[in-house]
């Protein structure tokens, strides 16, 4: 009874360590007497005790790895300092487990030459504002290099370009006169268009006293047509008047020599009398003579 009891015991602490379950964005590598025998995906699974051995436990998600900096040479023999970062993703457990040594150690290296390899291409300039091509580039010859090992690279980053010290005070000075010359440039811009708004605006100044005093000048011709137009209108009513009320000629010759009158109360110098007017003037004279003489009897 004993015996059988340990013989239980014994199968119990065999049996349940070969009982695996395998979890979601897993994978396990089984091998059977040291030779791949299959790959296990999520679920529950049985291994043969001793014959039967996980050789490698895999992650399915996407893998993020940030390399340290890598010194590089461009073109233009600027020695610089370039870190990476690497988006990648296990496809095939089989050929990461037995296609390369140490897979991320050889992304790690792959990355450094093939980067070294693109720099090498490219001058000081160019490095600093082509992190998209270089990003590009990048990410397909890793893609195509890591395919036997069962890797796909999704995405690769630049993250930092650090140049030498020195090329950093250049950039820095360089940059320093950019913004000085470009401050310049909007100050001059600014001052021209004030400029043009204050010649604009005495210009529409101008134009509008301009107008402004033609309105009014005409406003007062206007006005002084009016009033001889009124002046008129009352003198034709008035001689209307004297018509309508029979008057004699005698009445319209006062009216006349009050309109005389009148005339030589301005400022001109000349009147023109009528033929008319002046032979009852003459009459009138010599009314005036034959009245003043004695009478002889």
């Amino acid at each position: 009874m004993d015996i059988l009891i340990i013989i239980l015991i014994l199968i119990v602490i065999i049996v349940i360590p070969c009982v695996k379950i395998v979890p979601q964005a897993k994978s396990y590598v089984l091998e059977r007497l040291g030779s791949y025998h299959q790959t296990w995906q999520n679920g529950i699974h049985f291994r043969i005790p001793f014959i039967d051995r996980i050789s490698n436990i895999v992650t399915l998600k996407e893998i993020v790895k940030d390399f340290a900096p890598q010194p590089v040479i461009t073109k233009d023999n600027v020695t610089m300092q370039i870190d990476t970062v690497v988006y990648f993703q296990i496809t095939d457990p089989k050929l990461y487990t037995y296609g390369v040594e140490n897979p991320i150690s050889a992304i790690e290296n792959l990355t450094a030459t093939t980067l070294r390899n693109i720099i090498g291409e490219l001058e000081l300039d160019q490095t600093l504002t082509s992190r998209d091509i270089i990003n590009s580039k990048m990410r397909s010859i890793l893609d195509e290099a890591t395919d036997p090992w069962g890797i796909k690279v999704n995405r690769v980053e630049v993250k930092n370009i650090i140049p030498p010290r020195d090329i950093q005070e250049a950039m820095e000075k360089q940059m320093r006169a950019e913004r000085e010359r470009r401050e310049k440039i909007l100050q001059a811009e600014g001052e021209k268009k004030s400029a043009i708004l204050i010649a604009e605006g005495e210009k529409a100044s101008v134009i509008l006293k301009a107008e402004a005093s033609k309105e009014s000048q005409i406003k007062i011709a206007e006005g002084e047509a009016e009033a001889i137009i009124k002046i008129k209108q009352a003198e034709a009513e008035g001689i209307k008047l004297l018509r309508e009320a029979k008057a004699d000629k005698s009445v319209l010759t006062l009216k006349s020599f009050d309109a005389l009158e009148k005339l030589a109360d301005g400022k001109s110098t000349k009147i023109i009398i009528p033929s008319e007017l002046q032979g009852i003037a003459n009459a009138g004279l010599m009314l005036n003579e034959m009245m003043d003489k004695p009478i002889n009897k």
